[in-house]
């Protein structure tokens, strides 16, 4: 029976002593990837002058953030986090999306991941919400639900079995609708229409034989211990295939991506499979390594992810520029 080799990193004080000393970045530490120009540094999202440092010259097409979710689930594993007043998680949030507004260019896209608690007034989903329009350069697009295969068990309540995924546009960007289409084949018959004289119905119209995914998302997988791309520790970690389909609607190649909360890497991961050049951050250098290594790794074999072995059974080093 397959079981993880690494336990719920976050929070945890003696493993993360353990792995520390196999960082290669510290708070202020860049490094460079040489053979795809993407960026992986440890630095604070909120901090404009961390986040202008990342990007020095250059501005992105897209940003994909997904922040701590300031939320528990249930267990004992999210509720011995650190939580914080909803009032300051704002505070903070609206920090970081300053930062996110000055990495991008004049049309451009932004992916906010984010959770609301069930328990406590659905903080900080409507709260962010909210916040978000004292930044009018940011237009609505859509409130995409992507739907968890596996939830949180619960006996005596609804079972939290989605993730939101807030859209926003800054300016006018492009977005390639092509990506949105699914593996899953059209199946139901629906209305009729006149085209040439010929009545068709929707089976015979569009651009494929495929539905498109819309705002709830209905066939990504929620990232588990048997999957290859699982990262073990990372407890919040997000699917590729829906950050594949992000990247792929909202970006061209060649495009650099922000994601100011690297966490597992799969930003860097989708725009290294994409041809996009990934500018990414994470305050934990633990995740900073993660995010690395699991670049080395896809280079080196292939593979996603780690399925249920340990990032840090190889201890290969790369070099590190300081940039504070």
């Amino acid at each position: 029976m397959l079981q993880e080799q690494l336990e719920r990193i976050d929070g945890n004080e003696p493993l993360r002593s353990e792995l520390l000393p196999y960082c290669r970045l510290k708070c202020g530490q860049l490094w460079e990837d040489p053979r795809g120009g993407h960026r992986v540094a440890c630095l604070d999202a909120a901090n404009e002058t961390h986040t202008a440092l990342l990007l020095g010259s250059e501005k992105a097409a897209l940003a994909i953030q997904d922040p701590p979710y300031n939320v528990a689930v249930g267990n004992v594993n999210s509720t011995d986090l650190g939580r914080m007043p909803v009032e300051d998680y704002i505070r903070w949030s609206r920090a970081w999306i300053s930062s996110t507004s000055n990495s991008l260019t004049a049309d451009a896209s932004l992916y906010v991941w984010l959770g609301a608690d069930q328990a406590a007034g659905f903080q900080p989903f409507a709260d962010f919400i909210l916040m978000m329009r004292a930044f009018p350069e940011f237009k609505t697009r859509s409130l995409i639900t992507m739907r968890n295969q596996r939830g949180y068990g619960t006996q005596n309540n609804w079972m939290a079995v989605r993730q939101e995924l807030l859209y926003y546009t800054k300016g006018r960007p492009k977005f390639h609708v092509e990506a949105e289409y699914t593996d899953i084949p059209k199946i139901l018959r629906g209305y009729y229409r006149n085209v040439n004289g010929q009545r068709t119905e929707n089976l015979e119209r569009g651009k494929s034989g495929n539905i498109r995914a819309g705002n709830v998302w209905v066939d990504v997988q929620q990232v588990f211990y048997r999957m290859e791309e699982n990262v073990p520790g990372c407890y919040a970690q997000k699917p590729l295939k829906a950050i594949e389909r992000i990247i792929r609607a909202s970006s061209a190649a060649g495009d650099i991506v922000v994601d100011f909360f690297a966490h597992s890497g799969t930003t860097l991961l989708g725009c290294e499979r994409l041809d996009r050049r990934c500018f990414t951050c994470d305050i934990d250098p633990i995740f900073t390594e993660i995010t690395i290594r699991r670049l080395e790794r896809y280079r080196e074999t292939g593979k996603t992810g780690w399925q249920s072995d340990s990032p840090f059974e190889c201890q290969g080093m790369q070099v590190q520029q300081d940039i504070l």
